[in-house]
């Protein structure tokens, strides 16, 4: 008898602990809010800006050539590719949601998304240009005068460009998602499937590094906490080194910031080298590097699920008057 009850209590305090990780998981993730006063006129002016190729050397790459929205903000190659065909070191990440992290670029050496962009428009494997022969281009188009006038109240200038720019991708917001929609509520907006999915997500430990509106973008992490990853895939580059470029501390050798996941299902291939070709492949690295451990298939297909009910609308500017 006495047994028993001592069972039952057990089985009762197991449950109050599962229950309170389960709410305790369940804040850390939280919907996606549009974001409020933001200048339409800016977001107009920025995202003609984003599609402009003018802003490259020879006048064939803009943003959108490596941030294609049409397919989840990103270009699907392992590198990108700039001016005359150069390779560039790094994946893409998707601009969606860019807004939201706590730092631009993997290595977070951006502060802020106009901090960001003098990157791409010096870099000689991107846009290969600079801000006195993209000016000169901006000012000799009479449109742009009269937008950066009306918009701005002035003349064309390097800050405003950034400004515009910026003020378009902080509009990028994937709001609407029915996971987000499950959040607040609607119990039928992802599958049943997709709930064990997310219960899987939070169990396995994913929940640690990606959480928070954006579902990641929010800390950085070594990339191999678990294992030598750069060492198992072999070829070791400056661009592995992530964060250390930055700060030069051996504590942040192979850290990088962590990435959303609200749009992963769009944005193949995966991880700072582009490595992973599938979601399947990337989710099998995690467990091994960074949770010590092996999901299986089924699991895996489920975590997968749960990933689909993250993906929420992709606006463009007018949709945001």
């Amino acid at each position: 008898m006495w047994r028993m009850v001592i069972t039952m209590f057990w089985a009762f305090c197991l449950g109050q602990v599962q229950a309170l990780a389960a709410e305790i998981s369940d804040a850390a993730i939280v919907p996606l809010e549009r974001p409020k006063e933001l200048s339409v006129e800016k977001i107009r002016l920025g995202r003609r800006l984003f599609h402009d190729t003018r802003l490259s050397h020879d006048n064939s790459i803009s943003c959108a050539h490596c941030h294609d929205l049409a397919h989840g903000g990103a270009d699907h190659t392992p590198h990108s590719y700039g001016v005359g065909g150069a390779e560039g070191v790094i994946n893409a990440p998707t601009v969606y949601n860019a807004g939201l992290n706590l730092a631009q670029f993997w290595d977070g050496r951006a502060a802020t998304l106009e901090e960001q962009i003098d990157g791409p428009i010096h870099n000689p494997v991107e846009m290969a240009s600079n801000w006195p022969e993209v000016l000169a281009k901006l000012r000799a188009d009479a449109s742009y005068v009269e937008s950066f006038a009306r918009v701005f109240g002035g003349k064309i200038t390097e800050a405003r460009v950034k400004e515009a720019i910026a003020e378009f991708e902080r509009s990028l917001v994937t709001v609407d998602s029915p996971f987000d929609r499950y959040l607040r509520g609607d119990a039928t907006a992802i599958s049943e499937v997709q709930k064990r999915g997310y219960r899987l997500f939070i169990s396995y430990g994913c929940v640690s590094c990606h959480q928070g509106a954006n579902v990641g973008g929010n800390l950085f992490q070594v990339m191999g906490v678990f294992g030598d990853y750069f060492r198992d895939r072999g070829g070791e580059t400056k661009a592995d080194l992530g964060r250390y470029n930055v700060t030069g501390l051996a504590r942040d050798r192979h850290k990088f910031k962590v990435p959303s996941l609200r749009l992963v299902v769009l944005t193949a291939p995966y991880f700072h080298d582009g490595s992973a070709e599938t979601l399947d492949q990337a989710i099998r690295v995690m467990a091994k590097y960074q949770l010590g451990r092996d999901i299986p298939d089924e699991d895996i297909a489920d975590i997968i699920a749960f990933l689909h009910s993250l993906v929420g609308k992709m606006d463009d500017a007018d949709a945001h008057e």
